[in-house]
């Protein structure tokens, strides 16, 4: 059974900085792509930014391009999401996800509010 156990979100200024984390477990972590969503109140959940399979290729969407950073350490089956110079449209529930097909996620961990004011 694969569990992911998402951590960091929080209420923070306009400009501000968060670090999500997202610690895996049941999967051989390094083998799969892992990606971070998001949806914001009366929108879809969107795509964020997320890793290939070979831990290599990194993706995001253009609005956090330059702002937020995916990194992961293999070593402790965890992914993160580093981000800089929040703006209020951020405000978000934040989902992190294990990628089993190409473009297909299957496990999502439980979600966590970032909230940015302005």
């Amino acid at each position: 059974q694969v569990q992911l156990v998402e951590s960091g979100g929080g209420l923070v200024q306009a400009g501000g900085s968060l670090r999500l984390s997202c610690a895996a477990s049941g999967r051989t972590f390094s083998s799969y792509g892992m990606g971070w969503f998001r949806q914001a109140p009366g929108k879809e959940r969107e795509f964020v930014a997320a890793f290939s399979s070979s831990g290599i290729t990194t993706y995001y969407v253009d609005s956090v391009k330059g702002r937020f950073t995916i990194a992961r350490d293999n070593a402790k089956n965890t992914v993160y999401l580093l981000m800089n110079s929040l703006k209020p449209e951020d405000t978000a529930v934040y989902y992190c996800a294990t990628e089993d097909t190409p473009g297909h996620y299957d496990y999502w961990s439980q979600g966590t509010q970032v909230t940015v004011s302005s």
